[in-house]
């Protein structure tokens, strides 16, 4: 049985070893994966890799992106108290109770119902008031409900669909790991007017395909 001590110095070392030498300083992002607590968040047959340098499995054949990607990712965004967020890909709901922290309210999208079920249960003992997790199709986006401030692709995608880009507001970001394995960068796309946007690739990392969004017509010859 783990004890509450041990949990926290697992925190603590998840923290200082793995998320402050991927330059995530910020003392507010540092702080805010201090309160919300990632092993309540997975199952209990995956706990132990609460705080490990991986992907934590979840149902479904899915995954919990790695704590520093995660941790960059948020740092990178600078979400705002007033923002409205979009998230792709809801998993257990951690990431959306990190997002909801920082915004104003989360619209979190799952296409699996048995993750959708586990996120909601996760997000209200968690106590997070500002998330909705709807099941649906995160490929085709939630314009119905935008513009968003922020948009947040909880895994990697081949190319960002301009009907996701589409959905933010003028000014807005959205974060996405892009590419093909063992190639993939994070992408922060700006809208910087009606039809154009800006983009960034400031850092590498892999992450685990989102589902139904579109790949690469392959050649065969």
């Amino acid at each position: 049985m783990t004890t509450t001590t041990q949990l926290e110095q697992f925190r603590f070392n998840m923290i200082e070893q793995q998320i402050r030498p991927w330059d995530v300083l910020e003392p507010s992002v540092l702080e805010l994966l201090n309160a919300v607590k990632r092993e309540n968040f997975l199952p209990a047959e995956s706990q132990a890799f609460a705080f490990v340098d991986m992907e934590a499995p979840l149902p479904g054949g899915q995954c919990m992106l790695s704590p520093k990607v995660e941790a960059r990712a948020l740092q990178d965004l600078k979400i705002q108290k007033h923002e409205k967020v979009l998230e792709i890909g809801t998993g257990s709901g951690y990431m959306a109770a990190l997002l909801a922290a920082s915004a104003h309210s989360v619209l979190s999208l799952e296409i699996l119902p048995e993750l959708a079920t586990l996120a909601r249960n996760n997000l209200r003992n968690a106590g997070v008031r500002n998330v909705e997790v709807r099941q649906a199709d995160g490929a085709l986006g939630a314009a119905a409900d935008g513009p968003f401030d922020a948009i947040v692709l909880s895994g990697s995608v081949a190319a960002v669909p301009e009907q996701i880009k589409a959905q933010l507001k003028v000014g807005g970001r959205l974060f996405a790991v892009v590419g093909q394995e063992p190639m993939m960068c994070a992408n922060f796309i700006t809208r910087t007017g009606d039809t154009t946007y800006a983009t960034t690739q400031p850092w590498d990392t892999v992450a685990p395909r989102l589902v139904h969004f579109a790949e690469p017509s392959k050649f065969t010859f």
